[in-house]
């Protein structure tokens, strides 16, 4: 076997030139943007809507999530986590996952990357790990964007727990910075879906669209009580564990079943994905 001089695949398509291209793409910077735009649009309806004078609703008062939104930047931000974690930040999710490998075949550049060679486990991972890392990262500008801009906005009260008890500004940071960490766990469900359908299809909006239809399609099973016990294999199940960090001490069971559920789909989803990934017959 001929072997090209001073090939090596460890170095085609790092992680860190893939980061650098995704970057530059303008849904990215979309992305990033609705990130930062949700407080900020939450923001303005609080202060300038027709129930800006307050009394029940949002930031009302009353002992919720929803109702202590406007406590401080801590209540402020798992507002925002909980609104953006239901359909924005899996969509978001969905994107970077479901556009990586189908979006080159619609650009007719996979096979001149595999051609390069790029070795095909090594781009998908390249991508897999890319399209996490941009998810995380809009994850991260959700959350501190909501902090500042409702420590602006609301004043810099400690976080109020709708279960009851305020915590110091250490917990309060500890609190936030675990419901954030297991939201991302949550979102390698559809992150994973999006992967597989990425190398199912050669259109990216078909790959993303597809993943998030069934998310969607999952959650309303999951609110069907008549399913009973089968519910507890459902995705939704787990999506909303992270209120045990909002209690007196940290709850970890329900968010220890939930990650270990997550990381296990995505686990399946990714084999199934890097399986049909290697048979795939690449004409784009």
């Amino acid at each position: 076997m001929t072997t090209t001089v001073g090939y090596n695949a460890r170095r085609t398509l790092t992680v860190r030139v893939e980061l650098v291209r995704q970057l530059r793409r303008r849904r990215t910077l979309v992305a990033f943007g609705l990130a930062l735009a949700l407080p900020l649009i939450v923001v303005t309806a609080v202060k300038l809507g027709p129930s800006s004078s307050g009394g029940g609703g949002f930031g009302g008062g009353d002992l919720d999530l929803v109702g202590l939104a406007t406590a401080g930047p801590w209540n402020f931000s798992l507002t925002m986590l909980f609104f953006g974690s239901g359909f924005l930040l899996t969509i978001i999710a969905a994107m970077f996952l479901g556009d990586s490998v189908a979006s080159e075949a619609s650009w007719s550049t996979l096979r001149y990357l595999l051609a390069a060679p790029v070795p095909r486990r090594r781009l998908l991972r390249s991508k897999a790990l890319v399209g996490l890392l941009l998810t995380a990262i809009t994850l991260v500008i959700l959350v501190t964007g909501s902090w500042l801009i409702g420590a602006l906005a609301f004043g810099t009260g400690p976080l109020t727990s709708p279960l009851g008890g305020t915590f110091s500004s250490v917990d309060s940071w500890l609190r936030l910075l675990v419901v954030a960490g297991y939201i991302m766990i949550v979102l390698l469900i559809p992150a994973g879906l999006a992967l597989l359908m990425s190398v199912l299809t050669d259109v990216p909006l078909g790959a993303v669209g597809a993943a998030v239809v069934i998310v969607i399609v999952v959650n309303i099973l999951d609110a069907i009580e008549a399913l009973g016990s089968l519910r507890a294999f459902l995705p939704g199940e787990y999506a909303n564990a992270w209120v045990g960090a909002l209690g007196t001490s940290i709850d970890w069971e329900a968010m220890a079943k939930g990650t270990a559920y997550s990381l296990t789909l995505f686990g399946l989803l990714a084999v199934a994905a890097i399986w049909r990934f290697d048979r795939k017959d690449i004409t784009s």
